[in-house]
């Protein structure tokens, strides 16, 4: 693997660690799941993995020799930042309690473990990957292991490796996944451990256990250095609108952190657009307004914050989806065989009026990504969509109207942006360098110390480092039962943001200051060398939430 010179420089870091546990406890804690009715559900559905105590590792004066441990990893999902430190972390735990152990990495996702495709990755293989972005030590998929066939499948290469302890590093899917893995293996005495890592961008596995998910940390940086540098040069042109679309489907996580380091104009947060039953026309007439505003204080230029998911948060935008869903469904051969330009028409006259005269409002390049874009269950791919597109285009329609009835007197032209692929395999900072070592050699010592169905934990993190807490929470903990795709299924529920929270309430005390005045930030580059207060702070929203103070 050829080194950038960045590459070179990170290696010499060592990631600030723990103290090493040698011990563990058990700590009795409330359950995350909040439903009384889908607790009962989840224990029927998992007698063997459910009802485990929180746990956590402590200090001891204990040294003992495990026998040696040969350990499975898989990287699931998305790329994100810190995913080949977490691997660093486990080969480092699983050495230190015997250096025979081995380390078994399945190709391309959980797809490795179903096809038998794996490496060994040995020592030099893994010190050609510590402290670098990606996931191209092993590679990542999102084939979901779900069904026995591929539980059978995969033990089948467990046992021809003497893997005794199978590690998944993913999201919310995924350790869902791994849960239901855990509970098959334990049930069948297949004697392999399963162990869970929290990864996701998007900030959307959290709760009052798990207080973030590696990557987010970075990726927001990544998309704030580069929110910052077009804040810098909107503030220099001063005649550009520049709406930006981030990441964040299921979640607002990203935008509401991004918002927080670079203070923009305008963040929309799809939580609220949902709380407050907003139209699509609300969020354009909000938007205008502050354009106005700001023109007349002669400030023609501005930034707004999008998120990937918001069309699904719009109320009456979700109810047109799901009609057009239900209707393409149904009348898919029909619809491919009308002309392109006989197409919108054809979908209007078969709306109801009220979806219909939303579908009519709509730019006639987002209404057709509305028809023609769909995911393999017949869904409408929202991540497609191109919301700043949409925005940009109404908003201008908007304020042509509110000109013509002397409420605008302004030059509005616009710039837009996705920053999506650009935070997801950046060198992580430091924060999550230190984090996913430290969920890595965690995980180690879960399999150290017999768990299974966990996922490994790390708390405390606002803290230096030598006062992180550490230890595993039984995944069960976090399921629930939810509709997927047309069934009622146990998953681990997505975190969406809290409205009622301190980091929302944060941006909210000062959105109005923001809209109208300049007050923009320019974070630059990730910082990785110099004072800690500048080099090893983690996110703004895990900061605010751990502050204790109200806004």
């Amino acid at each position: 693997m050829k080194k950038s010179i960045l590459q070179i420089v990170r290696a010499s870091y060592e990631p600030k660690v723990p103290k090493i546990m040698k011990r563990v406890i058990e700590i009795q804690e409330g359950n995350p799941t909040e439903s009384v009715s889908d607790q009962e559900e989840i224990k029927k559905l998992f007698p063997n993995t459910y009802g485990l105590p929180i746990i956590q590792f402590v200090e001891g004066t204990e040294k003992k020799q495990r026998p040696p441990t040969n350990v499975g990893v898989i990287l699931s999902g998305g790329q994100a930042p810190g995913g080949h430190n977490v691997i660093a972390g486990l080969f480092d735990g699983i050495k230190n309690m015997n250096p025979d152990s081995r380390l078994y990495g399945f190709l391309m996702g959980p797809v490795g473990l179903i096809e038998h495709k794996y490496k060994e990755l040995t020592a030099d293989i893994i010190n050609e990957y510590r402290n670098v972005g990606g996931f191209d030590i092993i590679g990542s998929g999102r084939t979901k292991l779900d069904t026995e066939e591929q539980f059978n499948k995969g033990l089948k290469v467990l046992k021809k490796l003497n893997v005794s302890a199978l590690v998944i590093i993913g999201g919310d899917d995924s350790n869902t996944n791994a849960c239901i893995l855990a509970e098959y293996y334990k049930r069948i005495n297949a004697n392999v451990q399963v162990i869970g890592c929290p990864k996701t961008i998007d900030g959307d596995l959290k709760n009052g256990i798990i207080e973030t998910s590696f990557g987010f940390d970075t990726a927001c940086k990544v998309y704030s250095e580069m929110i910052g540098n077009i804040q810098r040069d909107c503030n220099s042109s001063r005649k550009y609108w520049h709406f930006i679309k981030l990441m964040g489907r299921s979640a607002s996580h990203i935008a509401l952190e991004c918002a927080l380091q670079v203070q923009p104009n305008i963040c929309i947060i799809s939580e609220e657009i949902e709380a407050k039953n907003q139209s699509l026309d609300d969020i354009i007439q909000y938007i205008a307004n502050i354009v106005a505003q700001r023109a007349s204080n002669g400030d023609n230029f501005g930034t707004v914050l999008v998120p990937e998911g918001l069309v699904e948060f719009i109320p009456t935008m979700k109810n047109l989806i799901s009609e057009l869903n239900e209707y393409l469904a149904h009348n898919e051969t029909e619809f491919k065989c009308i002309k392109h330009s006989k197409q919108r028409k054809h979908i209007l006259d078969n709306l109801s009026h009220e979806n219909a005269k939303i579908y009519e409002s709509l730019p006639e390049t987002i209404a057709r990504q509305l028809t023609l874009d769909r995911d393999p269950h017949g869904n409408v791919q929202v991540s497609l969509i191109e919301t700043e597109k949409l925005l940009a285009e109404m908003v201008k329609k908007r304020l042509e109207k509110m000109t013509s009835e002397g409420k605008y007197i302004g030059r509005f032209s616009t710039i837009t942006h996705f920053f999506g692929y650009e935070g997801r395999c950046a060198a992580p900072s430091n924060y999550d360098a230190d984090y996913c070592y430290s969920l890595g050699y965690t995980a180690a010592e879960l399999i150290g110390n017999g768990k299974t169905g966990y996922m490994s934990l790390v708390r405390n993190t606002t803290a230096p480092v030598s006062e992180w807490i550490i230890g595993g929470i039984p995944i069960t903990m976090m399921m629930n039962m939810e509709r997927r795709h047309g069934k009622i299924k146990p998953v681990i529920q997505k975190a969406l943001v809290k409205l009622d929270g301190m980091p929302f309430r944060a941006f909210a005390s000062q959105r109005d200051q923001w809209a109208i005045n300049t007050d923009y930030v320019y974070p630059g580059p990730i910082q990785y060398f110099g004072p800690s207060e500048i080099c090893d702070q983690p996110s703004k929203t895990l900061q605010i939430e751990k502050s204790n103070t109200d806004y």
